[in-house]
């Protein structure tokens, strides 16, 4: 079976709503094997957590998490691409 390719991304997520933070956790497990790094601050005077994913994974499963994570309720997703492949 060929490998997939894979790339080396950031997503960017922004927590509204405190809510969808057990459904996030879940989906971050779900993903683990390809997450290399994560960093979590809470903003509470915004009342917002901001959390950066640093990624390795073919592009379809950077994809999938990241649509997945921006469907939550209160919570928006972006992700930049490394040039690297």
């Amino acid at each position: 079976m060929e490998e997939k390719e894979t790339r080396v991304a950031v997503i960017g997520v922004i927590v509204e709503n405190e809510d969808s933070v057990d459904q996030l956790n879940r989906l971050l497990h779900d993903y683990k094997g390809y997450i290399i790094g994560r960093m979590g601050v809470p903003y509470p005077s915004k009342g917002i957590n901001i959390i950066s994913l640093a990624v390795d994974a073919p592009q379809d499963v950077i994809s999938a998490l990241s649509g997945k994570i921006g469907r939550l309720s209160g919570v928006s997703a972006k992700t930049a691409y490394s040039n690297l492949k």
